[in-house]
C-alpha cells in the first residue's frame, strides 16, 4: 500500500475500549505512522464520544506525538480518505446484549452474546449496519481495509465479504489470548510458540502446538485438563475433563464450553443472572466507573481497570494487523476471512478462523486440508447455522432466521426455537426494519 501518514478512522469511536487502541498505536508509532484517527459514533453515544476523545487527547499529548485526534457523528467524514477503517460497535448499546442475554434464559438456553441465541440477535441487528458502513467505504475510501472487531465477528466478516467488495479481515482478540495463556504455562515468550489454529471466530481449535520447534500438543492438552488458566474473564471457567480433552486431540477455546459442558455453563448462567446480573449488566457497572475514571482531567495513560472489561489484548490484535499490512510484514496471524481451500470441507467463501500469513495484499489462510471427525461435526453444524443467519438478517427472512436457530447446537428443540425468535424479533423491533412483521 501506499507510504506516508495515516488516517484511523474508528466506528464505535466512544466505546470503552478505544483507549486501549490509542495506546497500541502510541506504542507502534516508529514504524506506524499514524497522523490521524478520527473517533466517529452515532447520536446517543455523543457523551461517552466525547469523553474518550479527551482522554486520547491528553494521552497523545503526553508522549508528544503529531497525532490529530477528531471526533464527531459524522460517520462519512470519518470514513473519508481513511487507511484503515476499524469497526468495534454495539447496535443496540448492552442494553441489547442484556436482553440477548435473558431472553434465551427463559427457555433454558444458554444466553451469551456471540453464540447461541444471543450471538444471532446481536447478528440480526449488526449486519444492516455493517453493510451500510461499507457502502460507505465503498465510495469514500475504496482502497482502505477494514478491520473489524464488532461481534458476531466470523458472521459480520462473511456478510462483509459475500455482500460488497470492500477489503476485510475479521479479528478476535481471543486466539491472542490464548497464545499468552499457552506460554504462561509453558513457562516461555509468545513468540517462541508455533499454534495452527483453525475453526470458526468463538469456535476455535489449535490443532498443533510447537516450542521451539517441539511438538508439544499434547503437554498443553494435559495442563488444560490439569486446571491450568486457559478462559476469558467474560467467561465462567468450568473445568475441563481432562479425559475428554484427551480424546478430543486438540486445543479448545474457552468458548467451546458453551458446546461441549452447556448444563454447567447454563446452571451457572441462570445463578449469576439470578444474583449479579446476566454478564452485560455486570458490564454496564464496570464501564460506568470506567467512564468515571475517563473523565479524571489529569489521566493521561490507559488505566489498569480496562483490564477487568474482558477485551485483553485487543490492540496487539487490531494494530498489528495494522503493522502486517502496512509495512508487509509476511507474519502470521489469527484472523477471520474467506476459506479458499484452507478447510477442505467448507465452502470457498465460508469464513473461517484460522492462522493465515498477512503481507500488503491482505490474509492468505494457511491450509489445514481435513479436520478429524472429533471436530468437524460440531464445526458444520455452526458454519450451517451462521450461513443461515446472515440469509436471515440481510433478506429479513424469518424462515431462515427459524431454520438458523433450529440449526444452532445450543437450541434444543424447534418449539423453543420459535419462542426465542418470536421474543427477539419483538425486543429488537426498532433495530430490524429488515423483518417486515406486523404480528408475532
Amino acid at each position: 500500500m501506499p507510504r506516508g501518514a495515516l488516517k484511523l478512522a474508528i466506528i464505535g469511536g466512544g466505546s470503552s475500549y478505544t483507549p486501549e487502541l490509542i495506546e497500541g498505536v502510541l506504542k507502534r508509532r516508529e514504524f506506524l505512522p499514524v497522523s490521524e484517527i478520527h473517533l466517529v459514533d452515532i447520536d446517543q453515544g455523543r457523551e461517552k464520544l466525547d469523553i474518550i476523545h479527551a482522554l486520547a487527547t491528553r494521552m497523545v499529548a503526553k508522549v508528544g506525538a503529531d497525532i490529530k485526534i477528531s471526533a464527531s457523528t459524522d460517520r462519512r467524514e470519518a470514513i473519508k480518505g481513511a487507511d484503515f477503517v476499524m469497526t468495534q460497535f454495539r447496535v443496540g448499546g448492552l442494553k441489547a446484549r442484556a436482553s440477548d442475554e435473558r431472553i434465551p434464559l427463559k427457555y433454558d438456553v444458554i444466553g451469551q452474546e456471540t453464540t447461541g441465541p444471543g450471538g444471532f440477535a446481536k447478528a440480526l441487528r449488526t449486519i444492516p449496519v455493517i453493510l451500510d458502513i461499507c457502502r460507505d467505504i465503498e465510495e469514500l475510501a475504496p482502497q482502505a481495509w477494514m478491520l473489524n472487531f464488532t461481534n458476531p465477528a466470523g458472521l459480520v466478516s462473511e456478510a462483509v465479504n459475500k455482500h460488497t467488495k470492500v477489503k476485510s479481515i475479521g479479528l478476535c482478540n481471543v486466539p491472542v489470548s490464548m497464545r499468552m495463556m499457552v506460554a504462561e504455562m509453558m513457562g516461555c515468550q509468545p513468540e517462541e510458540l508455533q499454534l495452527e489454529f483453525a475453526g470458526l471466530n468463538h469456535l476455535v481449535w489449535v490443532l498443533k502446538a510447537w516450542l521451539n520447534g517441539e511438538d508439544i500438543t499434547e503437554t498443553v492438552i494435559e495442563k488444560v485438563g490439569d486446571g491450568a488458566n486457559f478462559s476469558m474473564k467474560n467467561i465462567f471457567e468450568e473445568p475441563w475433563d481432562p479425559d475428554f480433552l484427551r480424546a478430543l486431540g486438540a486445543i479448545p477455546c474457552p468458548y467451546h464450553r458453551y458446546f461441549y459442558q452447556t448444563d454447567a455453563m447454563l446452571q451457572e448462567e441462570k445463578e449469576s443472572a439470578g444474583e449479579q446480573g446476566t454478564r452485560a449488566e455486570q458490564v454496564m457497572k464496570t464501564e460506568a466507573s470506567l467512564f468515571k475514571l475517563y473523565q479524571d482531567v489529569n489521566l493521561d495513560v490507559k488505566p489498569k481497570e480496562l483490564e477487568e472489561r474482558g477485551g485483553a489484548y485487543y490492540s496487539d490484535a487490531s494494530l498489528n494487523l495494522v503493522d502486517g499490512i502496512y509495512n508487509n510484514r509476511n507474519g502470521i496471524h489469527v484472523v477471520n476471512v474467506p476459506n479458499n481451500g484452507a478447510i477442505n470441507t467448507l465452502p470457498d467463501d465460508a469464513v473461517i478462523e484460522c492462522s493465515a500469513v498477512i503481507g500488503n495484499w491482505g490474509a492468505k489462510p494457511i491450509a489445514v486440508g481435513e479436520l478429524p471427525a472429533n471436530i468437524k461435526g460440531l464445526l458444520h453444524q455452526v458454519k450451517a447455522y451462521e450461513q443461515l443467519a446472515i440469509e436471515a438478517a440481510v433478506f429479513g427472512d424469518y424462515d431462515k432466521a427459524l431454520m438458523a436457530l433450529a440449526n444452532n447446537p445450543l437450541v434444543p428443540d424447534i418449539k423453543r426455537a420459535k419462542a426465542i425468535l418470536n421474543d427477539i424479533l419483538r425486543e429488537n423491533a426498532e433495530y430490524l426494519p429488515q423483518f417486515k412483521l406486523t404480528t408475532l
